[in-house]
């Protein structure tokens, strides 16, 4: 794997100017210009830098951003964590796009087969390709969690790009991609066809705006994902300028770092990408500085993981049986004794208790569901999924 990867330079850490013994520049593990290569089965966590922009579309400089957001996340102090964290370097764009994703891919893959989770910082969000593609080399289906205004279908558009990687990935045989969840998505953005194909698909969406009162309601949505693509143009421009897409309405920079901590806290999430960065567009790195707090919560979430995914023995956990008569089904709930979160199970008949159905067939839920269950309705996210499993 260290083929893929260049060191960091000495000219790097010129740049990094908080040498305190508790900075998390002296806490991680970084490759360095003749150093040794971080052995991954060590680490839980491995930051991974890549420098590739050639499908950008009009954002033609994210390419440089690794080094700025790493520079920035060097300076922050650690938190009260035990977790091993490695810094890979950065993976150079390649003789075509291709040979980039493949590095990114195959990266990816030898992370999650030795429990180290990816965070992949610079680039455009059409590595959230390559990140998925490194799934099909695990033979697992996944769940990818986009935080984004935009759905990147990219109607009646055939070329692989930033603003198109989704349907690449909805057409790529063979096809593991059980769901995908858009979190913030801002409809003057969605053309129909996206949204109605979105909708005959059973895509989960939610808009911006339920999350503004309530962000809590996003950490079930985030604890159902094994990936999350968080495009830097979904926060509002104002709190994230380095983007020349930017809008004024979007998250803000807290709800931003609040976000990342509940992908951080999910016991199923196993690679986390941050993209579109451009530093060409930034002010005085204000971006750059909001990304590195992103990660700083990322690693916060790691840190507190209950590992209470109720995939097994379920014995200690409180369950809730809520009878539906529209349905003629009885609504089933189980509240975890150890972090107080919810999941709901979607039935599943005999014949498809397979290990794939097996996966998905408890889907977390917040107290909000049981409550609107409670009320005979259907939780939005057991009907997306129980129309998926029948």
């Amino acid at each position: 794997m260290r083929e893929f990867f260049r060191p960091l330079t000495q000219h790097f850490f010129e740049g990094w100017t908080n040498r305190h013994t508790a900075s998390l520049g002296s806490r991680i593990t970084s490759y360095v210009e003749e150093g040794e290569f971080p052995e991954i089965s060590d680490f839980k966590i491995a930051l991974i830098g890549v420098k590739e922009d050639r499908r950008a579309f009009r954002n033609s400089g994210c390419s440089e951003a690794p080094d700025v957001i790493r520079r920035h996340l060097y300076d922050l102090f650690e938190g009260r964590w035990n977790l091993p964290i490695a810094d890979l370097g950065n993976i150079e764009s390649g003789n075509s796009v291709d040979d980039t994703y493949f590095a990114l891919s195959s990266v990816v893959a030898e992370c999650v087969k030795n429990n180290c989770i990816p965070v992949i910082i610079g680039g455009s969000q059409d590595l959230t390709f390559a990140n998925y593609k490194a799934y099909e080399q695990l033979e697992q289906s996944v769940n990818i969690c986009s935080i984004d205004s935009r759905f990147d279908l990219g109607i009646n558009s055939e070329e692989l790009s930033n603003d198109t990687y989704l349907s690449h990935i909805i057409l790529q045989k063979p096809n593991i991609l059980f769901n995908y969840s858009i979190l913030g998505f801002q409809t003057y953005f969605a053309h129909q066809e996206e949204i109605d194909l979105m909708e005959g698909l059973h895509f989960e969406r939610y808009r911006i705006g339920l999350f503004h009162k309530q962000i809590e309601e996003a950490e079930p949505i985030l604890r159902d994902a094994d990936i999350v693509s968080f495009d830097i143009r979904s926060i509002r421009h104002s709190d994230a300028p380095a983007n020349k897409l930017g809008s004024p309405n979007g998250w803000y920079g807290e709800e931003a770092c609040a976000l990342a901590r509940y992908a951080g806290m999910s016991d199923k999430l196993t690679s986390f990408g941050l993209f579109e960065y451009n530093p060409q567009s930034d002010r005085h790195d204000q971006t750059a500085r909001l990304i590195a707090q992103v990660i700083w919560y990322f690693i916060e979430g790691v840190s507190v993981r209950k590992n209470d995914f109720p995939f097994g023995d379920r014995s200690t956990y409180a369950k809730y049986i809520v009878p539906n008569p529209s349905l003629g089904l009885d609504l089933t709930f189980y509240k975890s004794d150890r972090s107080g979160r919810w999941w709901i199970e979607i039935p599943l008949n005999a014949g498809e208790a397979s290990i794939f159905h097996q996966r998905h067939a408890l889907i977390p839920c917040s107290y909000q569901d049981y409550l609107q269950a409670v009320e005979n309705e259907i939780p939005d996210r057991w009907l997306s999924a129980f129309r998926k499993l029948s």
